[in-house]
């Protein structure tokens, strides 16, 4: 096979890796953006969701379309209950000190990857596709869930493009980000848009979980990679900023697909680490961050 086919594949399963990368960067990018911390268990959130939608999709027999379908209803509801919970149990009382949210955090990572691993074992979790279709791409085939979960991804970055730059609740978080205090004073709940905030990250990354989980298997220590990965992602997109999370993960999730399939993953990992650098060294606030006023 000529070298045209392997890099169109290659761009496509780096296309699939930035749609789920952005949605799980997004949701930590939105924590620090608003609340200024450090959301060192949000990848287990991801791994809670990828193991619940397991766990939902075993309970319904016959067409899995009916249990992924279910298990998008119901997952982000419950990983997102579980983030508001862990905010109005620990993160509140610590008054989200950014030192001390970081140990809290690395608690709530232990705690939740303990409970799924006595919960539901160590083993990998498989989960079906919810249709098995393959297009045929001339040189090879395809598989039509994995467009499907590039366009999920659209779609939902451009529901919360629109929630966040449209809306009243939209106008509140962005006025939350901008100064807390400020907003505070114009009667706006600085307590109550934390949680919701928080809970809402957990959501989104676990949407991402439930849209992998049919091509990767769920188990109990899958949080690390990605949570890695999306620090990376808004720390060279700039914390807190939505064009610069996801024109971070196409960049990340795209070199990491193409430089997989040609050489190895480790050196896609080392390449992003270095990016990293170099992105912190000429502009420490990341591509579109802004410094908080």
């Amino acid at each position: 096979m000529e070298l045209g086919p392997y890099l169109l594949f290659a761009s496509l399963e780096g296309l699939v890796h930035a749609a789920v990368l952005s949605l799980i960067a997004l949701g930590l990018s939105l924590v620090f953006g608003v609340m200024r911390i450090v959301n060192v268990a949000h990848g287990e959130f991801f791994m809670l969701g990828a193991i619940i939608t397991w766990w939902v999709s075993s309970f319904v027999s016959g067409n899995p379309a009916i249990g992924f379908l279910l298990a998008l209803l119901v997952v982000p509801i419950i990983v997102g209950m579980t983030a508001v919970l862990s905010d109005w149990l620990i993160l509140r009382h610590l008054k989200y000190d950014p030192e001390a949210t970081i140990i809290a955090t690395i608690g709530i990572l232990y705690i939740i990857q303990q409970f799924a691993l006595m919960t539901f074992g160590p083993d990998a979790k498989p989960v079906e596709q919810p249709f098995n279709i393959r297009l045929d791409l001339y040189w090879f085939g395809f598989s039509a869930y994995k467009f499907f979960v590039i366009f999920s991804a659209i779609i939902l970055l451009l529901a919360i493009w629109l929630v966040m730059s449209k809306t009243k609740f939209g106008l509140i978080l962005r006025a939350t980000q901008l100064d807390s205090e400020t907003a505070q004073a114009f009667g706006i709940p600085i307590s109550r848009v934390y949680n919701i905030v928080f809970g809402l990250g957990a959501a989104i990354a676990a949407v991402g979980a439930i849209l992998i989980v049919p091509i990767q298997q769920a188990h109990y220590l899958m949080g690390g990679e990605p949570l890695l990965l999306a620090f990376i992602v808004v720390i060279i997109g700039g914390l807190g900023s939505l064009k610069g999370t996801v024109a971070a993960a196409i960049l990340i999730g795209m070199s990491d697909g193409i430089i997989s399939v040609f050489f190895s993953p480790n050196i896609a990992k080392i390449l992003a680490t270095l990016l990293v650098v170099v992105v912190l060294i000429i502009k420490p606030n990341g591509l579109f961050g802004t410094t908080k006023t």
